[in-house]
């Protein structure tokens, strides 16, 4: 019996034509595999009972980073085989989305690099087909050597020998490279274990070092020191913002954060992201992450970073290689300019990177791993999105932006690209379209942007439209968000959607942010909001809450009831003078913002800062705090109006109620509001997204109230409840609204 097999999902890269190769000699099954750009197909003979475990297990025994997303087969005549064998990859075709994402440092891999015995020992560019780059390399599908910026590393005589050996870890593994024949560390002039040496000294002598990584440029510096910390920062331009901190083990780490076993297997995973976790000790500088009870923790992911931190013996800091909000570096001339400023020395090689990848950010949840920033080790997996119509490519939005492309019923969506704030974030931006583009080689028929008209991306896909001629559907901003967590869970309107966040363009021309809204497929329906009010100065009130508190007292208490004590009094009346005559003040119906009026009335967090840095504050003062007292807001035809919570708050305050206290009380009673909403509106389903479901308390809450009252409550998982997930939730609506083009 010969049966013709065809499998879709991301089975190349991953070791899967390998995998099926041993299987098959295992099992004395004969036949051939080989990559399409489509997937992988094969043709297999033996006996009917053969055939059909060697489908199960071809499922039930894939490599780890392999996702099978469909397979088909059919028998087909018999033919004279010997053996089994791995052809040449089929090219001409468009290729599907199957492309492998960048795979963390495998453990015989990094027990090879120990070894004096083996000839990879300490090499910092070992591979195989279980781990190394993958999407940062990939120039065209399918996916082969030639193919990728490995092209310039012709094989020695021993890599190729393991490249054609069926039963040898690396056979076909394409990034495949050791000290003969691979990628070179270079530093200044000098090379090898010179330049490594180079890099520690650096680092120990409290300097930044710029790293050339698998995915574009780091910055690293010392994270047990104060000093060299806080040179990072001012030379970086990032004031408060968190750092990431790579630690050289899992002991070291354990020596300055708790976590759990789920937490230990996700750092260790072959997407191997950063994991938020709560902090303990007293090992790593506190300008690190400034008033923050968590660490941005992460582990050696690559062979160039294993040696590095063992080198160095310590916790280092590990950032994106720019300045603040500008996309991260990827070429050496580009990385010279750009980092010349803030690195001491650069620890580089010469392998290209075809596009930056930056580290995935998350943390575990009740046993769940939930996105924060979705790039390395996730992306560009395609998700399953059932839809038979044209391909609709979405823009995504102006922060923490991502592009999706959907077709053939899978949705592609990009690696995190950051802001457009910069000219050259919005230029990737651009370069990202044309890349998803070509790569995939599909031609948009519809394309999805934010309804914000002075976005960035609203203004790259008016002009694509324009260009092409191309329907543009404009999709508002928290419907966008309700549609990705809809797209991920695969649900099915009518639902409620509680999407709250800092801002988005409401269909009215106002900033939305506290919305209760009905989905009904490519409409929705606002059901509830919270009362707008105005935040003094427009965007400086983002990142100044104690504007955010003015503009709320303001609001509701009238002027004598607009804190002074916020602001000097000559800048408080300059401010009251604005809101009185309605000088850019924008009235929002933001959560967010109100997170951060919060904040600055409770004493937590008045002065500037990032934006979330207040929200932060008060979560973390939240989860300090104890008792089931909430407060509440008024709620009115679906309008929820905080005065009664104001009013009780600051009466509590009166009364010296301490900040904890007061912040607890106002995450339940925002989880009371949820509930309050979801029982209004009568539907099953509700989602909960939007920035301030990041805040892991809140979500708790949230869910609890909610799923104890009955509802089946649906959160983002795999895609960011952030501005990360716009793009999804915008190709998502684009498909609800029909296929007519």
């Amino acid at each position: 019996m010969r049966l013709g097999i065809r499998v879709r999902g991301v089975v190349q890269g991953v070791g899967f034509r390998p995998f099926v190769a041993r299987l098959a000699a295992e099992m004395g099954i004969l036949g051939w595999v080989r990559n399409t750009p489509a997937g992988v197909e094969m043709e297999v003979q033996g006996s009917a009972e053969l055939l059909q475990a060697f489908l199960r297990d071809l499922e039930a025994r894939k490599p780890a980073p392999a996702r099978i997303l469909g397979v088909e087969h059919e028998e087909i005549p018999e033919r004279v085989e010997t053996g089994f064998r791995i052809q040449p990859s089929q090219a001409g075709q468009a290729p599907r989305p199957s492309v492998p994402a960048d795979l963390a440092l495998c453990p015989e891999c990094a027990a090879e690099m120990g070894d004096p015995s083996e000839r990879r020992y300490r090499y910092p560019f070992t591979n195989c087909t279980n781990c190394g780059p993958r999407y940062s390399i990939i120039r065209s599908l399918p996916y082969d050597r030639p193919r990728t910026a490995m092209v310039a590393f012709p094989l020695c005589e021993a890599c190729g020998s393991q490249y054609r050996e069926p039963l040898d870890r690396r056979y076909h593994a394409q990034p495949i490279a050791c000290p003969v024949c691979g990628p070179r560390l270079i530093s200044g002039g000098l090379e090898g274990e010179e330049a490594l040496a180079h890099a520690r000294q650096t680092l120990l002598e409290g300097r930044i070092l710029a790293l050339k990584g698998l995915g574009g440029y780091q910055l690293m510096v010392d994270a047990t020191s104060e000093e060299a910390v806080r040179c990072l920062r001012e030379r970086k331009r990032r004031e408060d913002k968190p750092f990431a901190v790579m630690f050289p083990d899992e002991a070291s780490l354990r020596s300055a954060c708790r976590a759990s076993a789920t937490e230990l297997a996700t750092l260790r995973s072959v997407e191997a992201p950063i994991l938020l976790l709560e902090r303990v000790g007293e090992l790593i500088a506190p300008a690190v992450a400034p008033g923050n009870p968590q660490l941005g923790a992460m582990l050696p992911n690559t062979p160039l970073h294993l040696l590095l931190l063992a080198e160095v013996g310590r916790p280092l800091v590990c950032t994106s290689g720019n300045l603040s909000e500008e996309p991260m570096a990827i070429g050496e001339d580009e990385a010279r300019s750009r980092l010349g400023g803030i690195a001491d020395a650069f620890l580089e090689h010469d392998r290209p990177i075809v596009r930056p990848v930056d580290d995935s950010v998350g943390r575990v949840e009740g046993g769940t791993l939930r996105l924060l920033r979705r790039a390395r080790g996730f992306a560009p997996l395609p998700h399953a999105l059932p839809y038979g119509g044209p391909p609709i490519l979405a823009f995504g939005g102006h922060q923490k932006v991502t592009v999706t492309l959907l077709f053939e019923g899978q949705a592609v969506v990009s690696q995190h690209l950051g802001d457009l704030n910069s000219p050259l974030g919005q230029d990737l931006l651009a370069r990202t379209v044309a890349d998803l583009l070509d790569f995939f080689r599909v031609e948009p028929r519809v394309l999805a942007c934010d309804l914000h008209p002075d976005y960035a991306s609203t203004r790259l896909a008016e002009r694509m439209a324009l260009e092409r001629g191309l329907p543009l559907r404009r999709i508002q901003h928290h419907h966008a968000h309700a549609g990705a967590c809809a797209a991920e869970w695969g649900l099915t309107p009518p639902f409620l959607g509680l999407i709250w966040d800092g801002s988005g363009f409401g269909s009215d021309g106002r900033l939305w942010g506290g919305e209760a809204l009905r989905i009904e497929g490519w409409g929705f329906q606002r059901i509830g909001h919270l009362r707008p009010f105005p935040l003094p100065g427009g965007d400086r009130a983002v990142k100044e809450p104690r504007r955010s508190a003015l503009g709320l007292c303001w609001e509701l208490l009238g002027e004598a009831g607009a804190s002074g004590s916020l602001f000097a009094e000559s800048e408080r009346t300059t401010l009251l003078t604005m809101l009185g005559r309605n000088l850019n003040s924008p009235r929002s119906s933001s959560i967010g913002r109100l997170f951060d009026a919060v904040a600055a009335l409770s004493g937590l967090r008045a002065g500037p800062g990032f934006e979330g840095q207040a929200a932060m504050a008060l979560e973390f003062a939240a989860r300090a705090g104890t008792g089931d007292d909430s407060y509440a807001f008024g709620l009115q035809d679906g309008v929820a109006d905080p005065a009664p919570l104001l009013e009780a708050m600051l009466e509590d305050q009166r009364r010296g109620l301490g900040g904890e206290a007061l912040a607890r009380r106002f995450h339940l009673a925002l989880a009371g509001l949820a509930l309050a909403w979801a029982q209004g509106a009568g539907l099953e389903d509700v989602v909960l997204s939007g920035g301030c479901f990041q805040n892991a308390l809140l979500a708790r809450l949230c869910e609890e109230k909610l799923g104890a009252a009955g509802f089946r409550v649906h959160r983002p998982a795999l895609f960011p409840a952030n501005d990360g997930g716009i793009s999804l939730g915008q190709a998502w609506v684009a498909a609800q609204w029909g296929n007519e083009v």
